[in-house]
């Protein structure tokens, strides 16, 4: 006999899922800078930020920790990178900006937290959901859920740098289910991420939801997704949920 399909767990990805910048990279850096006595434009700014980010990303995966770096002197070497590139002549002269910029972006106050998110988490609980966060974040990303009041929705947070891999790697997501010794069956993951979140969390059997933002989808994700997995908003997600629940029967 078929029986309804009942979540166990929900794991969630964070930045630009359930919380923001309050302000662009760009402005952000270049308003410490400016504090500093040099002067640069906000949109040079961004787009250096961009380029030194991937570059970053690219020769250092997941905060260079199997290369012996901390996730600290990562980013501080991103923020150095992102000053030469947008035409700071002693980049290096950068560095107490760098430094501020690490504790700036570990403050609450930096962030602002998604529309419709904190009725959501709620929503969840009340359902007898188990929550946890899978996030690419470094390890301030405790201190800035609790600053903005979000860390008691959360049975545990899974961050890529405290358990080694990145999504989407399989490896945290069955972390996560582990955890809450959950099957991938019973589990489903909200993220903005396509490959990082939607794919990630297929990939080891848990049901997945793309969170679409303001941004509309690329053609090609939104034709590969089925429209019941895209969220326009969390607001969508309990609806999205009650669906997925009716829709796959247990046998």
């Amino acid at each position: 006999m078929a029986h309804r399909l009942q979540m166990r767990l929900l794991t969630w990805d964070v930045k630009d899922t359930l919380i923001k910048l309050r302000r662009p990279v760009g402005e952000e850096y270049a308003s410490k800078a400016r504090a500093h006595g040099v002067v640069v434009e906000d949109t040079a700014v961004e787009q250096a930020f961009r380029q030194a980010y991937r570059a970053q990303s690219h020769n250092f995966p997941n905060y260079g920790l199997s290369r012996g770096l901390t996730s600290r002197q990562w980013w501080k070497d991103v923020v150095l990178h992102t000053f030469r590139l947008a035409g700071v002549p002693d980049a290096q002269a950068m560095t107490p900006v760098a430094d501020q910029l690490y504790e700036d972006f570990s403050s609450p106050f930096t962030w602002q937290v998604l529309e419709g998110a904190r009725a959501t988490l709620k929503g969840c609980r009340k359902r007898g959901l188990k929550l946890a966060v899978v996030s690419n974040f470094d390890r301030r990303l405790e201190d800035i859920l609790t600053g903005l009041g979000l860390r008691e929705h959360f049975d545990f947070v899974l961050t890529s740098e405290a358990v080694g891999y990145p999504k989407p790697d399989p490896r945290i997501f069955r972390e996560a289910l582990q955890r809450a010794c959950v099957e991938p069956a019973m589990a489903a993951h909200v993220g903005d991420s396509y490959l990082c979140d939607y794919q990630g969390s297929q990939a080891v059997g848990m049901h997945s939801f793309l969170v679409a933002g303001s941004e509309p989808l690329d053609s090609t994700v939104r034709d590969s997704v089925p429209k019941e997995h895209i969220l326009p908003s969390l607001s969508h997600l309990l609806p999205a949920l009650d669906l997925l629940e009716a829709s796959s029967p247990m046998s």
